[in-house]
């Protein structure tokens, strides 16, 4: 017993999700897919970390 409530919130998800029209931005979606080298990290590591941990890393291939 119970389930009738679960069933009728994932129905109404799945009708929104089918029926709702989407905005999609195909070339960010592209961009996140295929990785893009041109993106800045937001959030640059301090160097002091970097060189910290830097042991733990997998060593860089040229």
């Amino acid at each position: 017993m119970g389930r009738g409530r679960a069933k009728a919130k994932q129905t109404k998800v799945a009708r929104d999700l089918k029926y709702r029209t989407h905005e999609t931005d195909f070339g960010k979606l592209a961009q996140e897919l295929h990785g893009d080298e041109n993106i800045v990290e937001s959030d640059p590591v301090d160097p002091e970390v970097l060189e910290k941990w830097s042991d733990y890393s997998e060593p860089q291939r040229d």
